[in-house]
């Protein structure tokens, strides 16, 4: 029982309640979907005959529906339950994996795309992501928010990449009498599908208390400047993230190395647990330093090595700069995430959330689109230069006009 009482402690910060578990294991089922999703979109339309350029606008579409979608999310999420929410965005996903399984055209993949749930990025941008975070922070201190919600990226992240490992199964899969490549990759989706069934069953252990306070929910109010600034901020990050979301990345490695599914995964497998280790480090990081200094200082030298990735002369050094990078890009995530929810009032935070996840689902709508036609004409890998020198610009710019911020009750930033 000594072993049960300490690895709860690991997992949960004291005082967490008993909605906090059931909030990340569905994010543990979501992840793991996504993460092999992000690694066999592009290969699932690769072998129905699609360009880069095709490609690229189906991921387009997969964020730009995300991003409207979390938009409306958050203008009623004070009108509905928020269980109810998260179940309905289950049953969205649910479609979405069905939807995929059973489409080979163009157009519908695009429909589909954006209409559900799929997300083609190592994080998440989806429906989920606001709710959940609100609900998050609802269910924990001020004090172990950060740690928390450094737990929520933990899981998501080691989930994801267990996920982006299992993309390899259509591969084994193909060895069964009558299943050809597509039809092993349609199968995965089919799984997709059947995790968000499971997802849903998760969200129903959910209790009342994760419901609005007695005080009325609300839009943005004092707190609007700030988080308005906050979000443009954001949405400069994250249109540079676009032109590398892992779905592109995975394509750019396909392409430029000629790397197998397998390999490519456990690439990506292992940079993925960097970034997983890396989140209790920013934790005590941020109670050293400031959560705005955590995040400045760790993604500067991630992007860094995001601008050298195309000109590494082999797959060793590509590899290097890749696991060095998954070190270091995302211990801005707990930290981000706890800056947003420490700066606005408990009445604020479901619009806060929505208002911070939308533009960034926005501005890394429109890359992929870019990055794809940019892929089209060369496979040096230009979409990551151009991606990592507009990160350097959102990190200097956080930093200039947030430093000296300090949001109530936290440690100076």
């Amino acid at each position: 029982m000594s072993e049960v009482s300490s690895l709860r402690t690991w997992l949960l910060p004291a005082g967490a309640t008993r909605d906090a578990p059931w909030i990340l294991a569905a994010r543990a089922l979501r992840a793991f979907a996504d993460g092999f999703v992000s690694l066999l979109l592009p290969l699932y339309l690769l072998q129905l005959g699609f360009g880069a350029f095709a490609i690229g606008s189906i991921i387009t579409s997969t964020l730009l529906g995300s991003a409207l979608l979390t938009l409306s999310a958050g203008a009623v999420a004070h009108r509905f339950a928020r269980r109810a929410m998260l179940r309905v965005a289950c049953a969205l996903m649910v479609a979405t994996g069905v939807a995929f399984a059973l489409s080979t055209d163009y157009w519908p993949l695009v429909v589909v795309a954006f209409v559900g749930t799929i997300n083609p990025s190592s994080g998440d941008v989806s429906l989920f992501l606001p709710l959940e975070q609100t609900v998050l922070a609802q269910s924990v201190s001020a004090v172990d928010r950060t740690a928390l919600f450094a737990r929520y990226s933990i899981v998501g992240t080691l989930f994801g990449g267990l996920g982006v490992l299992s993309a390899s199964l259509p591969q084994w899969l193909e060895r069964s009498p009558g299943v050809d490549p597509i039809r092993a990759t349609q199968l995965m989706f089919g799984l997709y599908a059947v995790l968000g069934a499971a997802a849903f069953a998760m969200y129903r252990q959910l209790s009342p208390s994760v419901e609005a306070p007695s005080a009325t929910p609300a839009a943005l109010g004092r707190s609007k400047g700030i988080v308005y600034r906050l979000m443009a901020l954001f949405a400069l990050d994250s249109f540079g993230s676009g032109f590398f979301v892992q779905s592109m990345l995975a394509l750019w490695l396909y392409q430029r190395f000629g790397l197998s599914v397998s390999t490519t995964a456990a690439i990506l497998f292992w940079a993925g647990l960097c970034a997983a280790a890396s989140f209790l480090i920013a934790v005590r990081l941020s109670k050293r330093f400031g959560l705005i200094n955590t995040m400045v200082f760790t993604h500067l030298p991630a992007s860094f090595c995001l601008i050298a990735l195309p000109f590494a002369p082999n797959l060793t050094v590509a590899i290097a700069l890749l696991l060095v990078r998954g070190l270091l890009s995302q211990m801005d995530v707990p930290t981000r995430t706890s800056y947003v929810m420490a700066v606005v009032t408990p009445e604020e935070r479901p619009a806060a959330a929505s208002a911070a996840a939308v533009p960034r689902s926005l501005a890394a709508a429109v890359s992929p689109l870019f990055a794809g036609y940019l892929f089209g004409l060369s496979s040096f890998g230009w979409p990551l230069v151009i991606g990592g020198a507009i990160k350097v610009v959102y990190d200097l710019l956080l930093l200039a006009q947030f430093r000296r911020v300090r949001p109530v009750g936290e440690e100076p930033a």
